[in-house]
Formats: C-alpha cells, structure tokens, sequence
C-alpha cells in the first residue's frame, strides 16, 4: 500500500512540475496515464465509452486471466501469460490514448490562481 501511495506521488509531482506553464500540446500526458491504468487516458481525452471499455478489459484479463492459468495444464509456466497479456493490453491503451490526444491537440495548463487544472483540445 505504501509504495502505491508513493508512486502516485511520484507520478502526481512529476505531472505537475511537467504542465505548469506549458502550453504546447502534450499527448504523452494521456498516454502516460493509460499506461498506469487502461482507460484513464481516453477519460482524459473525453472518450467515456472508450475508457470503460478499456478498463473492463483490463479487469476482465486480470480476473479470467489467473482464473484460466489455474486451469491450463502448462503449470507456473501459465501464470506468466496474464502479466504479459496486461502489459500487452496497457501498451495498446497507451498508444491508443496518445494518438487520440495528438490529433486533437490536447494539452494541460495551469489557471491563474495556481489551484484548478484545464486542458483544451
């Protein structure tokens, strides 16, 4: 529990030192976040349908997946397959998250208050 608040944190400063003042496009902002949890990006990038259906895929291959490692005959050697299919699936969302936010120029920017977030497409 620790090391995923710490890297939250981590990711969080990271983002925050990265879009204060930035006003150029920044397409690697969702692509980071589907990256961590597929789906996030295409919230970032309006897609609401899009981001649940990426997400129920993930939790669908992390669910059935060791389900059905449990079941093949192959032995620990099955296991490997479900953090391989996730990090497949999370790549996939990334680019596809990253795509999107290029061509519709999305980018990040702190208001005047220094407070509030807004992005732009």
């Amino acid at each position: 529990m620790k090391t995923c608040v710490v890297v939250g944190v981590v990711i969080s400063l990271v983002l925050g030192v990265a879009v204060v003042g930035a006003a150029e496009a920044q397409p690697w902002i969702p692509g980071v976040a589907s990256l961590v949890l597929p789906g996030l990006g295409q919230l970032l990038n309006d897609e609401l349908d899009k981001a649940l259906v990426h997400f129920g895929v993930d939790v669908a291959i992390i669910a059935v997946g060791w389900y059905a490692a449990a079941l093949l005959p192959f032995g620990y050697a099955s296991y490997a397959l479900v953090p391989a299919a996730h990090l497949a699936w999370s790549l996939f969302s990334a680019f596809d998250a990253y795509s999107v936010a290029k061509d519709q120029g999305f980018s990040i920017s702190t208001v005047e208050n220094g407070v509030r977030f807004s992005y732009r497409y």
